[in-house]
């Protein structure tokens, strides 16, 4: 029993493992893996498709400050994501996100949808985790009801206890989700918003320094 349990472990551990490096590639196979949790919705303004593709390299990667992106012209998308170092010092969380942007031509315009999102072993794990919380909480409510121990003012206390500390549980979760998304979350937006810098410093003209005189201004003298 206790080698069946490791092996589980292991298994698990070796799932999950899998599919946080599965997440985190930039393969056309793995860069519409994960699961969405969020979209936004923006516009490029006078930047087409040949213009933004100019930026990438012959791979159609763009390394940026703060993480990388790659193009994938045939299907007008492009996938971003922080840079992870093996050695940081910065606080990671269980629930990393990469975007995933569509990107639709519309003149000289591009129209971007931006979806967000994670691993699926987070995703469900933290489902998991929540249900068995939940399902604990009303488990043991009515087996106290069955068990005929409502009846009593220490049942009542005993149930209020549990109650209470079934909503602890569950908002502690929610706070640490909420938290590991904002974090998460502003982390991705560096990277894209350094993705817009990028593009729009491409298109942008290059200013002409001005002259102190131009030749066709006659200049008066006393």
């Amino acid at each position: 029993m206790i080698f069946a349990g490791f092996f589980a472990g292991a298994l698990c551990l070796g799932l999950i493992l899998g599919d946080w490096f599965y997440f985190l590639r930039l393969t056309p196979d793995a860069s519409r893996y994960g699961c969405g949790v969020a979209r936004t919705h923006d516009r490029f303004t006078h930047t087409t498709m040949k213009q933004l593709a100019d930026r990438f390299d012959a791979g159609g990667i763009l390394i940026l400050p703060h993480g990388m992106a790659r193009l994938y012209q045939d299907v007008n998308q492009i996938v971003i994501r922080q840079r992870y170092r093996l050695f940081a010092l910065n606080f990671r969380t269980l629930w990393p996100l990469k975007g995933l942007i569509a990107l639709s031509p519309e003149g000289d315009e591009l129209a971007v949808l931006c979806r967000k999102l994670t691993p699926w072993s987070s995703a469900l794990f933290t489902g998991i985790w929540f249900a068995v919380v939940a399902v604990g909480t009303v488990g043991a409510l009515i087996s106290l009801y069955l068990e005929g121990q409502l009846a009593a003012m220490g049942g009542v206390a005993l149930a209020i206890g549990v109650v209470g500390l079934g909503l602890i549980f569950l908002l502690s979760g929610a706070i640490t989700i909420v938290f590991a998304y904002r974090l998460e979350n502003s982390r991705l937006m560096i990277v894209y918003q350094e993705l817009r810098e990028a593009l729009e410093g491409a298109r942008l003209p290059s200013e002409q320094p001005m002259t102190a005189a131009s030749p066709n201004v006659q200049l008066n003298r006393s």
